[in-house]
């Protein structure tokens, strides 16, 4: 059966490792690269890295970050935030990086899916979707609005529309990133994950709301994500990542776990 993975997500603001609530009140937790490597020594499956406000601020993502944490860690890197055509994709995967996230650029410029699947492969070409719940089902028959540029702009699109659309394009993997769940540590957004998750062919990654391990539990129990993301419950050293992984191994879900310590206490989350 193939392993979930748990997935670290450093949000970046000039330079600095921040986590908010819902995209706002943000805090400065630390450097990236020591950030990066800590959790990869805790047995993280990937990393991904967003420059929250590069496509808002129209600037590019810091390049020099991006090659200085992937010369230090040896597990595929997710980079997003700021970019703009294929060449700032070329360059992102040039300074290390397995895989390229296009969120506001997709949406703006659809064709660079097609663009960028052509030149490196769908492997490396992710969809970062920031999904909003909206009342009128009428415009958005999944309940849920697509958002960009750090749920600043509204698109007017419906998220499962948008998804089922990037993986004609040829898109590789999805991540389903919770706006009304980012950094509240109440648990995934069932709903729009499963109805990607169900709908689509490519792996499907949950993302904002995780606070507890049983979280990670529940969605890949009921949704089929291939893989969550994971930040504040470890940003605050409440959690690290082995721990999560016991709890989910405990659970009878497949993860990929290192060699522990035999005094080490017992898993307590029950499912």
């Amino acid at each position: 059966m193939l392993k979930r993975r748990i997935i670290p997500c450093l949000d970046v603001i000039h330079g600095r490792v921040t986590k908010g609530v819902k995209f706002q009140n943000n805090i400065d937790l630390g450097d990236p690269v020591e950030l990066a490597m800590k959790y990869y020594e805790d047995g993280a499956d990937e990393l991904v890295i967003y420059d929250i406000t590069a496509s808002a601020e129209r600037r590019p993502i810091d390049i020099e970050m991006v090659k200085r944490v992937a010369a230090r860690i040896h597990i595929p890197l997710t980079v997003g935030g700021g970019i703009s055509s294929l060449k700032d994709i070329r360059t992102v995967i040039d300074a290390g990086a397995e895989k390229v996230s296009v969120n506001s650029l997709a949406v703006s410029d659809p064709d660079i899916i097609v663009q960028g699947v052509k030149a490196l492969g769908r492997q490396c070409i992710v969809l970062g979707m920031d999904p909003v719940a909206r009342s009128d089902i009428k415009r958005f028959p999944s309940g849920y609005e697509v958002t960009t540029h750090g749920f600043r702009k509204d698109t007017g699109w419906d998220a499962l529309q948008w998804a089922v659309r990037a993986v004609e394009l040829g898109i590789g993997e999805i991540v389903v990133n919770s706006v009304d769940r980012d950094g509240t540590q109440s648990g995934f957004d069932l709903d729009i994950t499963k109805k990607i998750a169900q709908t689509v062919s490519v792996p499907v990654v949950a993302s904002g709301g995780a606070g507890k391990p049983f979280d990670f539990i529940e969605v890949f129990r009921k949704t089929g994500v291939d893989a969550a993301i994971v930040a504040g419950m470890i940003h605050t050293g409440e959690f690290t990542i082995h721990e999560i992984k016991r709890e989910i191994d405990a659970a009878g879900i497949p993860v990929r776990m290192r060699p522990t310590n035999t005094n080490e206490t017992q898993p307590t989350t029950k499912s």
